[in-house]
């Protein structure tokens, strides 16, 4: 019996330790970023067509302060457009997920440059602290000051409130619910989000199999099924039925049912798993389905 409670420990010590590494993935070290030429693991690699030319790629920091840090941290920011000409395009901020850095995420964020056309609109992307090139150790309200710091650029470039689409993928998903929920440097107008997780405690409970409250495994509360609730832009979300990481079930579809705003799109992407999602829809029909969105 005593062996048995051991093996039984370890292995819920060994699912928790999955949890963080999953929650914050920070291996794959890089020192600098490649972009087209990151030649690392990718959801998927686009072809030609979506090159985007180097004059509308832009590389730059940015100074992230919350209101719990005594000193700013350095993030690396990446923008797709012409700063130009912010301050009368329309933007999506793209909060990515928790895996590596930009350069993994890079073909998604060139995939939405395309959004109703090639470069119709600007995209944002930072990479979190912690993740890539940026300072300092990944915590919840560092990856809320983090974003917040992105949307204070946009701002000092002339973006406005109703230009502004905030796009949450996975993990993304938190800080896209914070801020558009509680606004600070700049409130958006619509809320997307692929493959949202409800809440940490939920996924405490899929990953570990135990019903306990998260706190008895990390200090995170993020909790996007009751942020949602009080969210009234409209709201598209997007899921892979076959999510093998953020079960649509327990994840995607409490979220969805819990918005109570002022609109909703639901696409249930059949077969997807959780980094699929856009290469199983196909590509015209994804950003199809984000302009229709958009435009609406």
């Amino acid at each position: 019996m005593k062996y048995i409670t051991i093996i039984f420990t370890l292995f819920i010590i060994s699912s928790c330790l999955r949890l963080d590494d999953n929650l914050y993935n920070l291996s794959d070290k890089i020192t600098e970023y490649k972009l087209d030429n990151y030649t690392g693991e990718q959801d998927f690699i686009l072809d030609n067509s979506y090159r985007i030319a180097d004059s509308l790629i832009h590389h730059f920091t940015l100074s992230s302060k919350g209101p719990e840090d005594n000193i700013a941290t350095t993030i690396h920011a990446i923008y797709i457009g012409s700063i130009s000409k912010i301050r009368t395009d329309t933007v999506i901020m793209y909060c990515h997920g928790n895996k590596w850095h930009m350069d993994f995420y890079w073909q998604r964020a060139k995939l939405l440059a395309h959004t109703s056309g090639k470069n119709k609109y600007g995209v944002l992307m930072i990479d979190y602290r912690g993740y890539g090139l940026s300072e300092g150790k990944p915590t919840e309200n560092g990856l809320y000051a983090d974003v917040d710091a992105a949307l204070s650029w946009l701002k000092l470039n002339g973006l406005s409130n109703n230009r502004l689409m905030m796009y949450g993928f996975s993990m993304g998903s938190a800080p896209a619910c914070e801020l558009t929920n509680k606004p600070r440097s700049i409130k958006p107008s619509k809320l997307i989000l692929e493959a949202p997780f409800a809440s940490v405690d939920v996924m405490v409970n899929d990953g570990s199999m135990l019903n306990m409250p998260a706190s008895f495994f990390t200090n995170l509360k993020i909790d996007n099924a009751e942020e949602i609730k009080t969210i009234q832009q409209p709201f598209c979300w997007i899921h892979g039925t076959n999510d093998n990481f953020l079960n649509i079930n327990t994840h995607g579809e409490v979220v969805y049912k819990n918005y109570n705003g002022i609109y909703k799109d639901a696409y249930r992407i059949s077969g997807a798993d959780h980094g699929e999602i856009p290469k199983k829809m196909g590509f015209d029909n994804y950003l199809n389905t984000l302009s229709n969105f958009i435009r609406k």
